[in-house]
């Protein structure tokens, strides 16, 4: 059993802790993420709410004969921006949800 004591301060520490992963988040949404095809025939950004900012398609890569190949083009850069993302967000807020179940 805790007493008031530990419980106070246990207390306090969870909000500090909640006030700076609320930091982290908003300061990993302000970044910018790039996503590229090979080549660089395609390029993507994110920002790190995972939202799709701008892409950039360099015209040798619009092929009217071959539309699988922009296609291939764009999911790669796609889910190289995305991958991009998804490491910079484990390393940044990882630590809040290690040792949480489901998380």
């Amino acid at each position: 059993m805790m007493n008031g004591m530990n419980m106070n301060k246990m207390m306090k520490q969870m909000k500090k802790m909640q006030k700076q992963l609320g930091e982290e988040q908003e300061n990993l949404k302000q970044q910018e993420f790039t996503g590229n095809a090979p080549d660089d025939m395609v390029t993507v950004k994110f920002n790190g709410d995972r939202k799709m900012t701008d892409i950039q398609i360099k015209p040798e890569a619009i092929d009217p004969d071959d539309p699988e190949m922009l296609s291939d083009l764009v999911l790669a850069a796609v889910n190289d921006g995305l991958a991009k993302v998804e490491k910079a967000t484990q390393s940044t807020l990882g630590k809040y949800t290690k040792g949480i179940p489901g998380m």
